[in-house]
């Protein structure tokens, strides 16, 4: 076939060997397809090219072909690996991803999202924390009878499905790697207040220690933001102390970066004086030297997660929804870099 010639609906049945309705019906995410011969479809959607006409899908089937995607930014690193995993995902599936910040006004927070609703007509929104848990923006999204899917909620995980790890066990198990290599000064740098995440992981930072029956005096919490900014601060604050931490465990990759950096400003060798770790294996955990040692949070899998169940339709109408439906917990990996080892 000609490559400069675009590819017809008509084109890709006849080389699939299927007919135009099983083509359609892929395009439309039709769950009457088998998985064998969607497959085969994709393949040659993919093989020819095809670019479907969005508005033609959309008289088809009733849909808008576009997802929405709401964040705040308290981890750069975080945001940015989740939307890019989600941009693609969208891409694969035939969608197209509106992405908005929000704003720190409410009152703006609600317009924007009433405006998202109304310009793009979206079949569902991703909200990724701490956005996930404003409830006024649950609230709008319920009474427009919008399907939305949260990341990491900390609150109502009963109205829509959601999508998480285990925070508090990956901070226990971090915590107890740290221990095991012989560290008993172990600081922690907490994740922002509004996102849930931060107060699981803080948990399991303390249970971790409570169970190795080892205390730790109160200066060796610090408040951090997950913002790089917030990390050095309180790195500079915790290395100020006479009898400094061996270990910091800061709550997101960003402010464990940050710890690194604090070390380096006061010539303080990482690991061999410092042992540093932090979470989410985001790009800069393995981009800063030494390595950050962390928890790999499964961020791909997650968006692929969220896109995928709204995609499908499942929960379009909250009549379907089923409260052993909504959880889908992930797992989490314990990756051992530079950034921590015993203490010599």
């Amino acid at each position: 076939m000609n490559k400069d010639k675009k590819s017809r609906l008509q084109d890709v049945a006849k080389h699939a060997g299927v007919s135009m309705m099983t083509v359609s019906r892929v395009l439309n995410q039709n769950g009457m397809v088998s998985e064998k011969t969607k497959t085969k479809v994709q393949a040659k959607l993919k093989e020819l090219n095809y670019q479907p006409n969005v508005s033609a899908r959309r008289l088809a089937s009733n849909k808008s072909f576009f997802l929405g995607l709401l964040y705040d930014n308290p981890s750069a690193s975080y945001v940015s690996q989740f939307l890019l995993s989600s941009l693609k995902l969208c891409r694969d599936c035939g969608y197209h991803l509106v992405v908005d910040e929000v704003d720190k006004s409410l009152t703006k927070n609600l317009e924007s999202v009433a405006e998202l609703i109304n310009i793009t007509q979206v079949d569902g929104l991703i909200l990724l924390p701490p956005v996930c848990d404003i409830a006024e923006i649950l609230e709008t999204l319920m009474a427009a009878n919008i399907p939305f899917v949260r990341v990491s909620p900390n609150a109502q995980l009963n109205v829509s499905p959601y999508v998480c790890m285990d925070d508090y066990q990956a901070a226990f198990e971090i915590t107890e790697q740290l221990i095991q290599q012989g560290h008993v000064n172990i600081a922690h740098i907490i994740g922002h207040p509004d996102v849930g995440a931060s107060r699981l992981r803080y948990q399991g930072f303390l249970d971790a220690l409570r169970s190795n029956k080892i205390n730790i005096p109160p200066e060796y919490i610090e408040q951090g933001f997950f913002t790089y900014k917030s990390g050095l601060s309180a790195t500079q604050k915790l290395l100020s102390l006479n009898n400094r931490p061996s270990a910091i465990f800061a709550s997101n990759d960003d402010m464990a970066a940050a710890a690194i950096s604090a070390a380096h400003m006061k010539n303080i060798p990482v690991p061999t004086a410092l042992s540093v770790v932090g979470f989410d294996d985001t790009l800069l955990a393995s981009t800063v030297w030494p390595h950050i040692s962390t928890v790999r949070q499964p961020i791909k899998e997650m968006a692929k997660v969220a896109v995928e169940l709204l995609v499908s339709g499942k929960f379009d109408d909250p009549a379907n929804l089923k409260r052993s439906d909504l959880r889908h917990v992930l797992d989490f990996e314990i990756i051992q870099r530079e950034s921590s080892t015993g203490i010599s």
